[in-house]
């Protein structure tokens, strides 16, 4: 899931030194140089402060803005930290909510089957059939995570010295919801795509396999079993042609055709998978020696073990190497979490740069104590996610108190002398007006000449009423492009409004699982207008329609719904469109357009 892959090319730069517009930090993993860059995002190269070398995606800014693809990406990114498999980058470290998400796997010093094909040409039958297996083996961890690769491709295969290592799963489903692609754009590569995939529709493990013929074709010819050209012309040619295997070798015919079939169901298993990878084998039984790749690719290897060294980041004030270790709260970046239910969680962050002197990690030590160095739970790779933290002195902590009790002892009194001051001011003139009054009747009443004269009230002809003036109408603030998923709800005051997680409490705008819009502060409401009425500030303030909630079944593409807020605040909410019937969550696209303190 790193993306490892450097470019194509027949001498690409591998270790890419740091551009302008490239971080130099992410979280606290310090960058030693860019990997590559793709249409997900950068990867970079850095180091855990163990000195193992990472993998770090951090994925584009246009991604990040979609609240659905956070959701989808913090499901995967979770199910990807239940995949151990041998032929699998682990996923040890990530942040699915920052501004920027990212996640960071073990580095793979191997080229991709991308730039090895590009750079020396179509692989040897036994390199094709162990990889064929070695990838067959990721795949069911993978699927046994609850995952489908989507993109499973040439360039997401790396090839290490014990073997391949499939990245990227999972991406791909994060991204093909978003509002990047919710106008027909289909996320992954065309020349590996299955029919079903091709064509819009479910997908399942089986797509997966259908990928893996391809590359098997691919590694064994140096060419794509659909031919190159224009992606529609290639994506044709999947769903309503059969491949060009003329020159796939023939102890690999069985193998690539059975997989490359275009029903589903038709496709072998992983297991039948492995079987026909043995039965094509001169042995029974497949054997990965250490030199499995030619000569010229095994080269590659030595040439991206050789990383940038990592730069020599000095500890925090008070660290010293005899420090004691302790487990740090919270959960460790290796460790298996279940399905994301509603908003995603915040995820660690990275290494010694996350230091923060005035947070202490675990309750102050007393005085004199030794700084500690606090160490989360071991991944499959050693100690992730070193956090530093200097002990403060206990005195100067019950120093620091006294000065916040006796600071607002100060303000309290001087708050409540002047809240005393203003009160009594604003009682004595209101007494001073009802006393003015009380004389202008008695004066009224008596009877007495004199009443124009002096105490007699108002000079004749004098207003005493302030001038009206005219309110400016509030601005419109636009929202594009919001996926709602059903269980979530909008708040129409929020500077950024964004999808949060909760639909009975009380919400302005959330979206039931029952199958309806929901407006339930006190003195909310919803108006349904009519199809083809033009939604206006004036239209939702003299509809008088009002209902509490508007079922879903009832809108379409471009239905307007009024929303007036308890808390006076106005929009107007413009439907875009609905989830598939595939999707795995349910969902509206809307826009939202909203006047605040219109109502």
């Amino acid at each position: 899931m790193s993306g490892q892959q450097p470019g194509r090319g027949s001498a690409p730069q591998i270790f890419q030194p740091l551009a302008a517009d490239d971080p130099t930090h992410v979280a606290g993993y310090r960058l030693a140089a860019k990997l590559g860059a793709g249409g997900m995002g950068k990867v970079y190269l850095s180091y855990t402060p163990g000195g193992r070398a990472v993998a770090i995606k951090v994925i584009r800014p246009e991604f990040g803005d979609d609240p659905e693809f956070r959701r989808r990406f913090a499901q995967e990114v979770q199910s990807a930290q239940r995949v151990q498999g041998l032929f699998t980058a682990p996923v040890i470290d990530a942040d699915t909510v920052g501004q920027r998400p990212w996640l960071a796997t073990a580095y793979v010093p191997g080229p991709s089957l991308a730039d090895a094909v590009v750079a020396h040409g179509a692989l040897p039958v036994e390199t094709v059939l162990l990889l064929v297996a070695g990838m067959a083996e990721a795949l069911h961890v993978i699927h046994g995570a609850g995952i489908v690769h989507r993109d499973l491709k040439p360039s997401n295969v790396l090839l290490a010295a014990d073997g391949p290592r499939v990245i990227d799963f999972g991406i791909a489903y994060a991204a093909d919801a978003t509002s990047l692609t919710g106008s027909g754009v289909t996320i992954g590569t065309p020349s590996f795509m299955a029919p079903e995939q091709a064509a819009g529709s479910r997908v399942t493990a089986a797509t997966d396999i259908f990928a893996l013929g391809q590359v098997a074709a691919y590694a064994a010819t140096g060419t794509p079993a659909f031919g190159e050209g224009t992606s529609h012309g290639v994506l044709y040619r999947i769903v309503h042609e059969e491949p060009d295997l003329s020159r796939v070798p023939e102890r690999l015919t069985e193998l690539v055709t059975r997989a490359l079939a275009k029903d589903p169901e038709a496709r072998p298993s992983i297991a039948e998978i492995i079987a026909l990878c043995q039965s094509a084998n001169a042995e029974t039984v497949l054997r990965r020696p250490e030199d499995w790749l030619p000569g010229s690719v095994a080269a590659d290897i030595t040439v991206r073990t050789a990383a940038p060294p990592p730069e020599r980041t000095p500890p925090p004030p008070g660290y010293t190497p005899t420090a004691h270790a302790v487990p740090v709260p919270g959960y460790p970046p290796t460790a298996p979490a279940g399905p994301v239910r509603g908003r995603p969680p915040t995820a660690p962050t990275g290494p010694a740069g996350a230091y923060s002197p005035t947070v202490p990690a675990s309750p102050t030590p007393p005085p004199g104590a030794p700084a500690r160095m606090h160490t989360p739970a071991p991944g499959p790779f050693g100690p992730q996610n070193h956090t530093y933290q200097q002990p403060r002195p206990a005195r100067s902590g019950k120093r620091s108190l006294l000065i916040a009790l006796a600071a607002a002892l100060v303000f309290g009194v001087a708050g409540g002398g002047t809240a005393y001051l203003l009160l009594k001011d604003k009682d004595e003139q209101t007494q001073g007006s009802g006393s003015q009054g009380d004389r202008k009747g008695d004066r009224s009443g008596s009877g007495s000449g004199g009443g124009g004269g002096e105490g007699g009230g108002t000079t004749p002809g004098a207003s005493t009423s302030p001038s009206p003036s005219t309110k400016p109408e509030p601005e419109a603030s636009v929202f594009r492009g919001i996926n709602l998923t059903a269980g979530y709800h909008l708040t129409l005051g929020d500077a950024e409004i964004r999808p949060q997680q909760g639909e009975d409490g009380g919400y302005e705008l959330s979206y039931d699982t029952g199958g309806y819009l929901d407006s339930e502060t006190t003195g909310g409401s919803l108006v349904l207008l009519d199809a083809g009425q033009e939604g206006s500030l004036a239209a939702c303030r003299a509809d008088t329609r009002y209902a509490t909630n508007v079922y879903v079944d009832k809108l379409s593409q471009g239905r307007q719904v009024c929303v007036t807020t308890g808390t006076g605040h106005i929009g107007l909410v413009t439907v875009r469109g609905f989830s598939s019937e595939d999707s795995p969550s349910t969902y509206m696209t809307l826009d939202l357009t909203v006047w605040r303190n219109a109502a």
